[in-house]
């Protein structure tokens, strides 16, 4: 910042009259372009200024949307050091940023709704199916031979509709990448399900009854953090609205109830959950590759435990990594908990905003709507979609196809794999 004054002569008293200039002011006046990659992996493209905070980007891309249950989503970003982190609403957003724009992030559901009966609108269904179809696809949504089969039934009937003997040759499965290992055994089952089972479901139904098997499996909702125990022993930890989980290869080996975590700190690369398992105390510690990495699983067991565990968004206190509350990293919960969006979306009275389906082919190319939006940063206000975007389904840009059946990875399902082998924890 830099000041320089002079005098002003007004009558027998001089005015001393100030002029501030500041070196930042054009640096505010910039616009940075942005890419979110949405959960169809269709992408849109909007130019942010210095200040705006991450709430402005959420809300823009619920305008986009017309989303009103927006508080199962969030904005997820990659540092340079391959470090995730979600996107705070109450930050600007080039301060949480650590590369230079154009910056790249991701639309994807943060907490998992535990009930899909309670979620009022379609289109919050739709999101939240796409979300699970790229758990499938990447191998995070661990599951036995049978309801792997289901899974898949449900998402060649939601994308494809009945099956038609002239329309789907005997290998039609084999065209699409669902699993991340996709036996010929398993696309056979995969096609008698479709055929026998789900005649008649519209995409709607399709998706509803994917959501209601899948939240029934122990990694619903896990956004595994690989970790090592006291021991050494490779672990993966996560949250679910059930509590924090502890895997170690495909067995889940503890579960701690939200109400019987009293606390989650780190030190370093050191995670410590201090809870009670059978009427005693106990204290479970974790070591990460690097203290970003621990900060990040703290702060998502943090937000968590807030969504899932209290009654009110009112009862969410600030919390410290530390026993000392003045040491160590600080951070609050900002949002509504899972009891509050429930009831929030019980009183939705609209109605029900049309709904875009992208097919199977579509979701898996490298599409991208590349809609240029500039945002007007004065006053903050979010940028709601013309009529015409409403009412449209916007057209999608030329990409790759999907490959052909022969040239589809091929592997072998075993009937209940390893987290190692059958899980691609992390990788998406």
């Amino acid at each position: 910042m830099f000041a320089s004054c002079h005098c002003v002569p007004r009558g027998r008293r001089t005015m001393k009259m100030i002029h501030f200039r500041s070196s930042s002011i054009k640096s505010l006046s910039q616009e940075m372009k942005c890419t979110i990659r949405l959960l169809d992996d269709s992408e849109i493209s909007c130019h942010i200024q210095r200040e705006t905070k991450g709430q402005f980007l959420i809300d823009h891309i619920c305008n986009y949307y017309s989303l009103l249950e927006k508080d199962y989503f969030g904005i997820r970003y990659v540092d340079p050091e391959k470090q995730r982190h979600w996107l705070e609403p109450n930050k600007s957003i080039s301060k949480q940023m650590k590369s230079h724009p154009p910056y790249t992030m991701c639309f994807r559901v943060k907490f998992y709704p535990h009930e899909p009966l309670k979620i009022k609108e379609e289109l919050t269904r739709y999101l939240l199916y796409l979300q699970i179809k790229r758990d499938i696809f990447h191998g995070r949504l661990l599951c036995s031979f049978s309801d792997a089969a289901y899974l898949g039934a449900c998402i060649v009937q939601a994308e494809l509709g009945d099956y038609d003997p002239d329309e789907h040759p005997e290998n039609y499965i084999s065209e699409f990448e669902i699993f991340p290992k996709q036996s010929q055994k398993l696309e056979r089952k995969i096609v008698e399900i479709h055929k026998n089972e789900l005649r008649g479901q519209t995409p709607p139904v399709a998706e509803f009854n994917l959501l209601l098997k899948a939240h029934t499996l122990e990694t619903y909702g896990v956004d595994p953090h690989p970790c090592k125990d006291s021991t050494g022993t490779t672990t993966f930890l996560g949250f679910t609205a059930a509590g924090f989980v502890v895997f170690q290869g495909n067995k889940r080996i503890h579960l701690i109830k939200w109400p019987d975590v009293c606390k989650l700190k780190f030190e370093g690369k050191t995670f410590y959950v201090i809870g009670t398992q059978k009427e005693k105390k106990a204290m479970l510690a974790f070591h990460t590759s690097t203290p970003a990495a621990c900060k990040h699983l703290w702060k998502c067991g943090v937000e968590n435990q807030a969504f899932y565990k209290y009654a009110k968004s009112s009862q969410i206190k600030t919390v410290s990594s530390s026993k000392i509350f003045f040491k160590g990293s600080r951070f609050r919960y900002s949002g509504k908990v899972a009891k509050e969006v429930v009831e929030a979306s019980s009183k939705i009275q609209r109605e029900p905003p049309e709904v875009h389906r992208a097919n199977m082919t579509q979701s898996r190319s490298s599409h991208s709507l590349n809609k240029q939006l500039i945002i007007n940063m004065e006053p903050l206000q979010p940028l709601l979609p013309s009529p015409s975007e409403q009412e449209e389904e916007l057209p999608l840009g030329e990409g790759k196809s999907l490959p052909s059946g022969g040239q589809c990875r091929r592997f072998a399902l075993e009937e209940r794999g390893t987290l190692s082998d059958w899980l691609g924890w992390g990788s998406e």
